[in-house]
Order: structure tokens, then C-alpha cells, then sequence
């Protein structure tokens, strides 16, 4: 079935081939590379983006930065939906104040989104959130879960990281759980940090359990910045992703993002390689066809001209927002990633 067969929202009816009409959502992630505001906060490590700081972060800056961010998000999807993406998982942002000044652009304060945010204790003071589109997302409960990590060497230090967050809520009437996550980064080798995110997996298996338990047939979307590929041992053996639809068991989760990353693409690079550190997975019962409910139909890398680094050492990366000299003009290191849910009308 083409995908310009679908019904989109806010637009008019067009009917398939086998008089099927269709509504279609998009849910998406974006990693927003370090969205400061400009003030010092004593207790997180922010200096860097003051006025005063290595970037001489400024007002000026930050509202560029603010749209740069806008129209990204703008953006996600529009081909598929002719809208931005109904519900929005995002990460590194500092606190609160930045989200409310994201959905207050010119572009983005039509669609009426709404915040769902915790504080984390992570060192750097970035955090995960939701975004939602008011008129197809009812939240009806959330909370924070706190990662508790320990450095192997000094196993008294703990490592502060960023909370999984997981909302509950009505996607036009239908029950769904989103969990947003930004699992530890590789910093000291991607091998020596592997136990921190597989841990984080843990967690997040933790989570998705106590809601299979409650239901088994729970609708789960689990996203985020993993930094890990869908192969990597806290997705594929930890948590369990599969790559295979008919491999599922009922409490799994389904990973479209493996066969794109083994197609070569990705949403991040580093040293000339590519990787899929952003993806977005579903539940078993997302991905089973059901005329009366919003179902998995196929996920996106976003990855558009105006988000790619166009000339010098980087061409071809990601146009991000921050190099060497401080900002540059640009939008994030990471692509966003985008899924589509369909559901027939009658």
C-alpha cells in the first residue's frame, strides 16, 4: 500500500486503491545537542553556554538556536503527515524554561504543544522530555525513573546520568506508554562504558515489565539517543529488541531501525562511521494490524539537505549546532527519527 494512499491529518480524504481510507501520526525523537538557556546555573556544569562562557552563549544566540530547532521539528514528517510530529521525544535539554521557549516559536506555537518534564541528576544538567500536540495526545499519568550507576573503580562514586521517563496517555482516544530515554554515552571506549548501558537497558526492561504485568497487551513505544546500535548487546540481548517482526514474543519489542542500520545509514557520525544511536521501538502488539487502532506502519531516518553539513572536513555529517569555535549556525549532531501509526477509517 503506497504511502500516499494514507489519510493525513488535517488534510482531505484520499482513498487507496482497495477504497481503504487511512489516518496516519507521526511519533518522533530528536537528540537537540545541548539546548541551554543563557544563565548560569550553580549547580550543573553549564558554564560553557553563559554569555560569559567558551561558546559566549547569548540571547542572540539562543533564539537562533530556539528556531533553528523549530523548524527542524517543523519539518519532521510534514511529507508524510502535511503536520509536526503529534508526539515528540526529545533529549539533552536543560530544564523546563527551553521547552516552553521551543513551543513558543512562530512555528511551533500553532500546534499547541504541551511539556511533560523532570530534572535529572545527571552532571551536565541535560535532561529527556516529552512534547505532545494537545488535540491528539491526552496524558494520563508519568514519571521519572532514576538510573543508579557506579563507576567499576571506584565503587563508591556514583555516575549521574539522565532518568528514563515514561508517560501515559490517549493518542486519540487509544491507551499508548511512551518511554523517552538517553541511555550513557561512550566516553572511556565503547567497551569499557558498555555496562552502562546495559544497565540502562535493564531499567528500561524493568519499566516495560511492570506494564506488560498490569497488561500484556500494553502498547509501548520506547525511544531515544541509545548510544548503541540496534546490534549492540544492551538493545539486541538486554532489552531484547528483535529485528523481526514474526520473532516477537508478546512482552517484546519490535526494532525497525536494524534493517536501516544495516543498509549502511545513520543518525549520527563520528570519525567517518556512521551510527544509528536514535531509534524508536514498539511493542508486540503495535506492530499487529488492527482496523480499529493505530498500528505500526514505518520508520524514517530525518535526514533532509538542510540538516547536512554541506562543505569542509564534516560534509555529510550532521549540521551541528556546536563545533570548536562555539555555535555554528547549525540545527543538532544528531538526524531526528521518525515512526508512522496508521489506522483505517470507516
Amino acid at each position: 500500500m503506497l504511502l500516499s494512499a494514507l489519510i493525513l491529518w488535517n488534510s482531505p480524504s484520499v482513498s487507496c486503491q482497495e477504497k481503504r481510507e487511512y489516518e496516519v501520526v507521526s511519533i518522533a525523537f530528536y537528540n537537540l545537542e545541548n539546548l541551554f538557556d543563557t544563565y548560569d546555573d550553580p549547580n550543573i556544569f553549564d558554564d560553557d553556554r553563559t554569555p560569559a562562557g567558551k561558546d559566549k552563549w547569548t540571547e542572540e544566540l539562543y533564539r537562533k538556536k530556539l528556531e533553528n530547532m523549530a523548524l527542524a521539528i517543523h519539518e519532521i514528517g510534514r511529507e508524510q503527515t502535511n503536520a509536526p510530529p503529534a508526539l515528540l521525544g526529545v533529549s539533552e535539554v536543560e530544564n523546563r524554561k527551553v521547552l516552553e521557549d521551543l513551543i513558543e516559536t512562530p512555528l511551533l506555537a500553532p500546534y499547541n504543544y504541551g511539556i511533560i518534564h523532570f530534572d535529572s541528576p545527571d552532571e551536565r544538567g541535560i535532561d529527556v522530555g516529552l512534547l505532545y500536540q494537545k488535540a491528539f495526545f491526552i496524558p494520563l499519568h508519568w514519571s521519572s525513573h532514576e538510573l543508579v550507576l557506579y563507576e567499576p573503580k571506584t565503587p563508591s562514586k556514583r555516575d549521574f546520568t539522565r532518568d528514563q521517563l515514561i508517560v501515559t496517555g490517549l493518542l486519540k482516544g487509544e491507551e499508548i506508554h511512551v518511554m523517552v530515554n538517553h541511555w550513557p554515552s561512550r566516553s572511556g571506549g565503547e567497551k569499557l562504558s558498555s555496562h552502562k548501558r546495559e544497565n540502562a537497558a535493564r531499567l528500561t526492561r524493568r519499566i516495560s515489565d511492570s506494564l506488560f504485568r498490569i497488561n500484556p497487551y500494553s502498547r509501548i513505544i520506547v525511544m531515544g539517543d541509545f548510544n548503541d546500535d540496534p546490534i549492540s548487546k544492551s538493545l539486541s540481548k538486554v532489552l531484547g529488541a528483535k529485528s523481526k517482526r514474526d520473532d516477537l514474543g508478546l512482552d517484546e519489542f519490535y526494532n525497525p531501525y536494524h534493517s536501516i542500520f544495516r543498509s549502511g545509514a545513520g543518525s549520527s557520525a563520528y570519525r567517518d562511521t556512521w551510527n544509528l544511536f536514535d531509534q524508536i521501538l514498539v511493542s508486540k502488539t503495535l506492530t499487529q494490524k488492527n482496523p480499529e487502532k493505530f498500528s505500526f506502519f514505518r520508520a524514517y531516518i530525518f535526514d533532509e539537505p538542510f540538516l547536512i553539513t554541506r562543505e569542509g572536513q564534516y560534509k555529510g555529517y550532521p549540521f551541528r549546532s556546536f563545533g570548536s569555535t562555539g555555535f555554528t549556525g547549525g540545527y543538532s549532531d544528531h538526524f531526528p527519527v521518525f515512526i508512522l501509526l496508521i489506522k483505517e477509517k470507516f
